[in-house]
């Protein structure tokens, strides 16, 4: 039986034709926000997406022509599906600087850190297996281990992260038999939240990982993004210290927050037996990450320029941050409240009274301003008055401000 896969036809495809997870999927809530972004003098809160001002062009320019200068065929042809070996190199000095100490045989170049974690699910998550996951949480996650089939449950977490007390008597309650496969978290400036795990946390959690043999997911895109407080080591390198714990954590990292989304690099490190499992999986999914970007992120991290640049792009998310800080109270300081990141992208606020975040968005609209609402963060019971709001990809402080008055007008409006 063939079916139409064209959205406009008149026939509906036969669900029988797709895979079960395929059959009713759900798509990006926050991707179907992206329609309104072509409306002249449209405001967004709403996309986790880099400030575009704030892409070192000259540098990312200059990696590009030195990668095609020095080998156009390493370019263009395919390459090795764990990744160039002078990236991973690389890489592995980067990971260095952050206190992860690892071979390029530990590391897998990926397709954004976001195909690690496809890779992981792959290889761990069968239908049925339980898996534990931070809420609220990154929504992509959600989606991919949903369409996986894994039985989702949701870890509470604080204005400090993962509540490792809580989690702690959550795993003693669970049946031994159905024990999870896996927890994922983005410990360090989480998405949605901006929490930042503390280091006592993330040595508990190691060894929750350890004790109860569940593989640690650290997902760690904005880490580099800090404008206040002490730094805090990654839970991969906190890890090491403990015997044995490290051959239960696997850490993704990636460019796209601090380089560009646009050149698709991440990486994963992660104990040999999965690594080897994860490069089999890649080898089936496109081969290889793409040459020419895998050159030019090797030229542009070798150039310096990173060490550079991310101070700049801090220092900018700093005063967009404070701006959205300053025009919340300023301006809604009786409707909306919100906790302090030390850093990364977000702004995890609360409509106050219990009043709805996804009514509120669709007045909003009419004000020519977006955000997130944040039932899009929750695996079961969301809190419908809470809100992302990204600062990071506002042109100035002036425009967080003007986005800010477009949502008192909002509230106003009701």
């Amino acid at each position: 039986m063939t079916a139409s896969l064209n959205p406009d036809a008149n026939s509906t495809p036969d669900p029988c034709d797709f895979t079960e997870p395929f059959k009713s999927p759900r798509g990006s809530a926050i991707r179907e926000l992206f329609k309104y972004l072509s409306r002249p003098g449209m405001i967004s809160f709403a996309g986790g997406y880099p400030s575009k001002d704030l892409f070192d062009r000259a540098g990312i320019g200059h990696a590009m022509d030195a990668a095609y200068r020095s080998d156009p065929v390493a370019c263009l042809q395919y390459g090795d599906t764990a990744g160039a070996p002078a990236l991973r190199r690389a890489i592995v000095r980067l990971m260095n600087e952050r206190g992860v100490n690892r071979e390029i045989d530990d590391l897998i170049v990926t397709t954004g850190s976001q195909q690690g974690l496809d890779l992981l699910i792959k290889i761990l998550v069968a239908p049925g297996d339980a898996v534990l996951i931070e809420e609220p949480a990154y929504p992509a996650a959600i989606q991919a281990l949903r369409l996986a089939g894994a039985q989702l449950i949701a870890v509470r977490t604080d204005v400090h992260g993962i509540d490792v007390d809580a989690l702690s008597e959550q795993l003693e309650a669970l049946d031994p038999v159905a024990r999870p496969k896996l927890l994922y978290t983005v410990p360090t400036f989480a998405n949605p939240t901006g929490a930042t795990l503390t280091t006592a946390r993330r040595e508990a959690l190691a060894r929750l990982a350890m004790r109860f043999r569940f593989v640690l997911v650290e997902d760690d895109p904005y880490g580099e993004l800090r404008f206040s407080g002490e730094p805090v080591k990654p839970v991969i390198a906190l890890a090491d210290t403990i015997p044995g714990a490290s051959d239960w954590v696997v850490y993704f990292g990636s460019l796209s927050k601090i380089v560009a989304p646009g050149l698709r690099i991440g990486w994963s490190i992660a104990p040999p037996a999965i690594t080897r499992r994860m490069l089999i999986a890649k080898q089936t999914s496109d081969l290889c990450t793409s040459p020419l970007a895998q050159e030019t992120a090797r030229f542009y991290l070798e150039s310096g320029r990173l060490a550079e640049h991310v101070p700049v792009i801090v220092q900018a998310y700093k005063k967009r941050y404070e701006a959205l800080s300053s025009a919340l109270r300023q301006f809604v300081p009786d409707d909306i409240e919100h906790v302090v990141p030390q850093g990364g992208m977000f702004v995890w606020a609360r409509l106050k009274g219990g009043r709805n975040a996804a009514e509120l968005l669709k007045r909003a609209i009419e004000q020519n301003v977006i955000y997130v609402p944040g039932p899009a963060f929750y695996v079961h019971r969301a809190d419908a008055s809470s809100m992302r709001l990204s600062f990071a990809a506002a042109t100035g402080e002036a425009e967080v401000f003007e986005g800010v008055r477009r949502l008192k007008l909002a509230l106003a409006s009701r």
